[in-house]
């Protein structure tokens, strides 16, 4: 049965930075398309972004732009996204996701069929 799982959530500071990683348990993360979204408390899930099976990136959320990075480590199997000038507004449950359809990325959830549990990023003072 595969499995995604995130790392690296935690409380960072308002203006800190968090990477988050996403690794797979029973498939092949180089031929899907993984993207990374969150939800917050009372809030829908959003794709805050999404890289293609050839490294080919979205960003979604505009409040995000120009502060996070998705990428991939094709040795270490794994999808990082590095989230910088962190704001109260970024706290949220990630979670990465894979796509099947690997060559393309999406903003909507529902074409992701693979999920994380989540990690939690706590931005606080």
């Amino acid at each position: 049965q595969s499995q995604l799982v995130e790392s690296g959530g935690g409380l960072v500071q308002p203006g800190g930075s968090l990477r988050l990683s996403c690794a797979a348990r029973g498939l092949n993360l180089d031929t899907y398309a993984i993207g990374w979204f969150r939800q917050a408390p009372g809030k829908e899930r959003e794709v805050v972004s999404c890289i293609t099976m050839s490294s080919l990136m979205g960003y979604y959320v505009d409040s995000m732009k120009g502060r996070v990075t998705i990428s991939r480590d094709r040795a270490k199997k794994t999808v990082t996204l590095q989230m910088n000038s962190l704001k109260a507004e970024d706290t949220a449950v990630y979670y990465c996701a894979a796509r099947r359809t690997g060559s393309y990325c999406t903003g909507n959830a529902g074409d992701f069929g693979s999920w994380g549990q989540g990690t939690q990023v706590t931005v606080s003072s």
